[in-house]
């Protein structure tokens, strides 16, 4: 049987929301098939896009009216998206929501988008919230695109996506293992933004700064950098832990000495675990200053996909994910993110 269906993914990068449409199969020998067939990126008015980062110092009452707010705007993006396309047939819609608050150590992360308010735009089995029963498992909550990995991609040793935050997942003995490794746009597009840019396009601006060695040493030595996965970063950990670092600096510098910290993380990750074959995906990978970066402090082999793969994995395996969960499989793999078990997460409706 073949599924059709609509991903949804909003990053913390909040550069837009993407949504992606593909089918998905299993071939003869029961491995997992897929086919991108339509995929676009709606970027934020200058409305939404102050709505969404502004959220996280909202009261809970305004919080939840933003949910809600959300929702119906996810809905209507949904319509627009089916309407352009002329689709018929779609047997699902998946969304990852917006995240707001992430503190699985709390047993909590909110990602915003009531998927009821999907649902009742566009009249279609919707799945939505995958991190929720995770965390209540005691995982992290994240990264959950691991099993579209493990599924869709297991020819390559390991996969990497830069967004808002670095991360990656690989198989060690068996498992799949799978964790943020540091923060990246979250951090390159504030202050690109500064300097009246939305991101730092091809690293330039990195590229024409001064690193700071000293604060490159201060950034490497974070706790969190030390810690065994799994593991995941929230932009709670980033104001704490990162921005308070940088307030001394001029943004250009800031670019140049974080986009080096980050490129200093990458590497090293894949060096420690000794991985051969990396697909990237992500925003950041046409980043080419910051590839070069972490091709100079690696001898890994850097795979970059179409830019179709490159701009819409993260959406296409939550689209995946949503046809795991309506068929009751696995879609979390406890390995990754250290919940209890492996389980199928999401609300449908």
């Amino acid at each position: 049987m073949t599924f059709h269906a609509l991903g949804l993914m909003s990053g913390t990068s909040l550069d837009g929301l993407d949504i992606c449409h593909a089918t998905f199969y299993k071939d003869q020998a029961g491995k997992w098939q897929f086919q991108i067939l339509n995929a676009i990126t709606y970027p934020y008015s200058d409305n939404w896009e102050s709505r969404l980062r502004n959220s996280i110092h909202l009261t809970a009452e305004d919080l939840y009216e933003l949910h809600s707010d959300y929702g119906f705007y996810l809905g209507e993006k949904v319509k627009e998206f089916i309407h352009s396309y002329a689709l018929e047939n779609i047997d699902l819609v998946a969304s990852h929501g917006h995240t707001v608050f992430h503190q699985p150590q709390k047993r909590f992360t909110v990602q915003i988008g009531d998927g009821r308010a999907i649902k009742i735009i566009n009249n279609l089995p919707t799945v939505y919230d995958f991190r929720s029963q995770d965390v209540l498992l005691e995982g992290n909550g994240a990264p959950l695109v691991p099993i579209g990995d493990e599924l869709l991609f297991s020819e390559y040793d390991a996969c990497l996506n830069i967004g808002g935050f670095s991360n990656i997942s690989f198989k060690k003995d068996g498992k799949r293992i799978a964790f943020d490794i540091s923060p990246v746009n979250i951090v390159l597009n504030h202050f690109a933004q500064k300097l009246g840019k939305n991101f730092d396009d091809n690293g330039d601006f990195a590229r024409l700064g001064t690193v700071n060695d000293q604060l490159i040493k201060s950034l490497d030595s974070l706790k969190y950098y030390q810690q065994s996965p799994p593991k995941s970063l929230g932009m709670e950990w980033v104001s704490e832990n990162i921005l308070p670092q940088l307030i001394a600096e001029s943004p250009i510098n800031v670019l140049a000495s974080f986009t080096e910290h980050a490129a200093n993380q990458v590497a090293k990750t894949l060096n420690n675990y000794d991985l051969k074959k990396v697909l990237f995906t992500g925003g950041g990978s046409f980043n080419s200053y910051f590839l070069e970066l972490i091709k100079s402090k690696t001898s890994s082999e850097i795979v970059l996909p179409g830019n179709e793969l490159i701009n819409f994995k993260e959406a296409l395996i939550f689209a995946f994910m949503g046809v795991l969960r309506i068929n009751n499989e696995i879609n979390i793999l406890s390995s990754a993110t250290g919940s209890a078990y492996d389980h199928s997460s999401g609300i449908v409706l």
